[in-house]
């Protein structure tokens, strides 16, 4: 069946195809700009080219929009302010990494801001979905060393991947204590901003000069409607406390100093916007942070407590604090392949041994915090074809995804019977409806 009616009557009238709709899933669409910008990720990951790689894409899409529908019959949904949530940090992160203005990145795309935020939120919220449903049919999967054994074996000798250098790397992270002077400096700072905005300055002109909050590129300090619970403590005390129109005198949440003004309330729900300020810490601050790292490090280089003890006991950092400092890949491995790591770290370990701890090291962490850490190089493994000896955690989790796969392909023969699944002509070279 054919889908590109709409695409050539665009083409008619503007000189050129926009898209094409190469499947359908109920209410729910397959475009040839999905599976292309697909297959030239992975392309540039490393893939190789071809047909059997298209088919996978197309698969995983159709599948994808098929746990969409489910999840539409079944009632399984996500929260809007989750997604919401995800899809500014995904915002941050594309301004961050594409190193572009937002004017810029606007015409990279070829369209606005909102609607480049609009389309990924769309995005977001189907991957989380998809994860959910996922989350849900393989929940308690795990494979045992045999099932590890007997996929390994499998594997063709001459077709064994070729692992790059791989190292494991702990840290101990201390985040520098922002003293009392230096937020008596942001509380003045934000003082003489509300007196601007009271005197009538444009609130989205100063936000966008002064704040720190990143998702002021974009908002202009308006942070829309909230509801209870959305917001951290502080600033959500703040807004139910305001009248109408109010601007704040400056106060305190976990992400620095905020001034906010409150422009509408309707019950247990408001409309705020705010101009966030992060104190910075003094040169003092990140000494008193390094001369407390550097005496766990003696501690640790005495042999008067282990690397992994000290971290869970000291580190400042989340992430890495719960696996004794070590920093861990997608699924939890300790193993990372050199280009894996940050490049701060992977130059630091050329001038170490292993085994070695270093001297405390001044760094900013990924939330813009300034901070001090110690790295532990604990091992390297030189670059080699893969064996169940060096590389039996990667090798786990390519047969534990094995097994989803399965399982999830077992889902989508029966599910796709309560849905209406159609494939363009010119895409439906796969079998993927085939029984």
């Amino acid at each position: 069946m054919a889908f590109q009616a709409s695409a050539q009557e665009n083409e008619e009238a503007t000189g050129f195809v926009v898209d094409e709709i190469i499947s359908k899933v109920d209410n729910y669409i397959v475009l040839k700009s999905d599976l292309d910008r697909l297959y030239q990720d992975q392309l540039t990951n490393g893939r190789p080219p071809g047909q059997q790689l298209r088919c996978q894409l197309m698969a995983m899409l159709i599948r994808n929009k098929l746990m969409m529908a489910k999840a539409e019959i079944d009632s399984v949904m996500v929260l809007d302010a989750e997604v919401d949530a995800n899809t500014q940090r995904r915002m941050d992160m594309i301004l961050s990494q594409s190193g572009r203005s937002p004017d810029e990145l606007e015409e990279l795309y070829g369209k606005p801001l909102e609607q480049i935020r609009s389309e990924l939120r769309d995005q977001v919220r189907e991957q989380m979905i998809v994860n959910k449903m996922e989350g849900v049919m393989t929940d308690g999967l795990v494979v045992t060393p045999a099932e590890v054994r007997r996929f390994f074996s499998k594997i063709p000798k001459d077709s064994l991947p070729y692992f790059s250098a791989s190292v494991e790397v702990a840290q101990i992270v201390k985040i520098a204590k922002v003293s009392e002077d230096q937020k008596n400096i942001t509380r003045t700072e934000l003082v003489a901003l509300r007196n601007r905005l009271l005197a009538g300055e444009d609130w989205a002109t100063l936000a966008k000069k002064y704040s720190s909050d990143p998702s002021v590129i974009t908002n202009g300090g308006d942070m829309g409607w909230s509801g209870r619970g959305r917001m951290v403590p502080e600033y959500e005390a703040t807004a139910f406390r305001l009248k109408p129109n109010e601007i704040s005198m400056p106060f305190e949440s976990p992400f620095g100093f905020h001034v906010m003004q409150l422009l509408e309330r309707r019950g247990n729900e408001y409309h705020s916007r705010h101009i966030l300020i992060s104190p910075k810490p003094s040169e003092s601050d990140l000494a008193k942070a390094s001369k407390n790292l550097d005496s766990i490090r003696t501690l640790i280089v005495n042999d008067s407590i282990k690397f992994q003890k000290a971290a869970k006991e000291f580190s400042d950092d989340v992430e890495t604090k719960g696996n004794g400092g070590f920093f861990s890949d997608a699924n939890g491995g300790i193993r990372l392949m050199v280009d894996e790591l940050d490049p701060v770290v992977f130059f630091k370990l050329d001038s170490m041994q292993i085994g070695d701890v270093s001297h405390p090291i001044v760094y900013r962490t990924d939330d813009g915090k300034d901070a001090v850490r110690i790295l532990f190089y604990r091992s390297r493994v030189a670059p080699h074809q893969a064996s169940l000896e060096a590389d039996w955690s990667r090798i786990q989790d390519a047969t534990l995804n094995e097994k989803k796969d399965r399982i999830l392909q077992k889902w989508f023969q029966k599910a796709r019977k309560d849905v209406f699944i159609s494939i363009d002509d010119a895409y439906d070279y796969c079998g993927i409806l085939d029984e």
